[in-house]
């Protein structure tokens, strides 16, 4: 009672390799706006080390440098386009409010 032997076959993909995000020569620091807001989302949220593709002392590099911008006011803490956008509302309000009287 012999098996017959299974022979495992490589997937044929093609697999490209992605380029690192960060390069060699660059810095990671609070005025590398350039550098810093690669990482950060619309929302202005920092991104996960998984969507981001660094290593774990780039993302530690990273999440300082953000920090210390958003304290420095060069990085805002939140994207504020939501708030416009309930501003418009809030001004149409007050005129339904004068037609009822």
């Amino acid at each position: 009672m012999d098996k017959p032997k299974r022979t495992f076959l490589k997937s044929k993909r093609s697999f490209r390799r992605r380029l690192p995000p960060i390069q060699s020569g660059d810095r990671i620091d609070y005025r590398n706006m350039s550098l810093i807001s690669r990482f950060i989302s619309e929302q202005g949220k920092i991104l996960s080390r998984r969507v981001n593709r660094l290593t774990l002392k780039q993302q530690r590099l990273i999440t300082i440098a953000i920090k210390q911008a958003r304290i420095l006011s060069l990085l805002p803490f939140l994207n504020n386009e939501k708030q416009f956008e309930r501003t418009e509302l809030t001004t149409r309000t007050p005129s339904l409010r004068a037609r009822k009287r």
